[in-house]
C-alpha cells in the first residue's frame, strides 16, 4: 500500500514537470509574438524616489520579457490531473484508479482555487499588459480591487470550510486543537491576504519559483504522513508544473511567473495548508515569503511615521540586498537554500506535533 501511495505521488509530479518542459515551447512562442510583457516600466513604487531602486530596476529586461510565464504550471498541473483522471475512467484498473488523485474530499476544493485564482491573475496580466492608462503603474485603486478579489475567493473557500466541511479549528503546534467558531471565516481570509502579500517575492530571475517549489514539496510531505495521499499528489503535481517553469525561469529568464502564476499559487497554497491543518506552521515553512512582506510592512511603517526613515535600501527585502551589491545569483541560492532549511524545519514540526 506504501509503494502504492508513493508511485501516486512520484508518477503525477513527473509527468507534470514533462508536461510543462513539453507545452513551454508552444507557450514561449505566442508570449513573444504577442509580444505579452509590460509596455511602460514601473514607476509608481514605494521606493521610487529612492536612487537604489533605478541603480537596480532593469527596465529593459521588464519591457521586453513576457510576465504570464505561471500559466505553463498551472496548465501542466491542469493536464496531468486530466489525463490520469481519464486514464482512470477509460482504463479502470486497480492501478489506474489508484494514481486518480482528483478527489471531492481532497482536491475538489485547491484545484478550483488554483484554476479561479489563476485566471483572476491572468486578467491582471493581461490588463498591465494592452490596458491604457496608468493600470501598467499599478495604481494604488487596481492593488484594491486584487485585495477584494482575495476577500472574496477567501471568503467563498472558507465558508465551504465552515458550513459543508465543519472545520472550525486550526491546530497549535505542540498544544493541541484551538476552536474558532465563526471566526474561522475571517482568519481564513487574513491568512490568504496574508500569504498573498508575498507575492512581491517575484522580482528576481528563479527566486519565486525556487521558494515555491520548496514550500509545495514541504507541504507533499506533510498531507503524505497525515495519510491525504490526494493532497500530497496534488502539492507534488505543483511542485512538478513550477520545476518545469522554474526550467526556463532561471537567468536569463525566458519568461516571469506574473500575477496568474504567484495568485494561482498564494491562493491554492493557503486551502492546502487549511486542508492538513498545518495552517500555523506555514510560516516556518514560508520564512523566505515572510521576510519578503515583513520588510515592506516595516519599511512602509517606518517611513510614514517615523520621520521617513528607511530601514532598508530598498523593499522587498530580496532588492535590499542586491541594492547592498550582492549578485542576482548569490540572492537567488541563499533563498534556496534558507527555503530548504525552514521547509524541513517546519515538516518536523508539523509531523511531531
Amino acid at each position: 500500500m506504501i509503494e502504492i501511495n508513493v508511485l501516486k505521488v512520484v508518477i503525477p509530479s513527473v509527468l507534470t514537470f514533462f508536461l510543462g518542459i513539453l507545452i513551454t515551447p508552444f507557450f514561449t512562442d505566442y508570449f513573444y509574438k504577442y509580444k505579452m510583457w509590460k509596455k511602460s516600466p514601473r514607476t509608481e513604487a514605494e521606493d521610487i524616489t529612492n536612487d537604489d531602486f533605478a541603480k537596480i530596476h532593469n527596465t529593459k529586461d521588464e519591457l521586453s520579457t513576457p510576465r504570464i510565464g505561471g500559466v505553463i504550471i498551472w496548465v501542466s498541473v491542469l493536464l496531468t490531473v486530466l489525463i490520469i483522471y481519464l486514464i482512470s475512467i477509460v482504463f479502470p484498473t486497480d492501478l489506474t484508479e489508484k494514481l486518480n488523485f482528483f478527489s471531492r474530499s481532497q482536491t475538489l476544493i485547491p484545484i478550483a482555487a488554483l484554476v479561479f485564482a489563476s485566471l483572476i491573475g491572468l486578467g491582471d496580466d493581461f490588463l498591465q499588459i494592452f490596458g491604457k492608462g496608468h493600470y501598467a503603474k499599478d495604481p494604488l485603486v487596481y492593488r484594491k480591487i486584487k485585495i477584494a478579489c482575495i476577500i472574496g475567493i477567501g471568503a467563498l473557500i472558507s465558508y465551504w470550510f465552515y458550513f459543508k466541511l465543519g472545520i472550525s479549528t486550526i491546530h497549535i503546534p505542540f498544544g493541541g486543537e484551538l476552536e474558532l467558531g465563526w471566526v474561522f471565516i475571517p482568519f481564513f481570509i487574513l491568512v490568504m491576504l496574508g500569504v498573498f502579500s508575498t507575492s512581491v517575492v517575484d522580482g528576481i530571475d528563479g527566486l519565486a519559483g525556487g521558494i515555491m517549489v520548496t514550500i509545495f514539496t514541504a507541504y507533499s510531505v506533510i498531507a503524505f504522513g497525515l495519510n491525504q495521499i490526494d493532497i500530497a499528489a496534488l502539492c507534488a503535481v505543483i511542485a512538478g508544473g513550477i520545476l518545469a517553469f522554474l526550467w526556463f525561469n532561471i537567468p536569463p529568464a525566458r519568461f516571469y511567473m506574473g500575477e496568474t502564476g504567484m495568485l494561482g499559487l498564494t491562493v491554492t497554497l493557503s486551502v492546502i495548508a487549511f486542508l492538513t491543518n498545518s495552517v500555523l506552521v506555514l510560516p516556518i515553512i514560508a520564512i523566505p515569503l515572510v521576510a519578503t512582506s515583513g520588510s515592506v510592512i516595516i519599511q512602509i511603517i517606518s517611513y510614514k511615521y517615523f520621520g521617513k526613515k528607511r530601514v532598508f535600501k530598498i523593499t522587498p527585502l530580496h532588492h535590499h540586498f542586491e541594492a547592498i551589491g550582492w549578485s542576482r545569483s548569490k540572492i537567488v541560492m541563499r533563498y534556496w537554500i534558507i527555503s530548504v532549511v525552514f521547509a524541513i524545519i517546519g515538516v518536523i514540526v508539523a509531523m511531531i506535533s
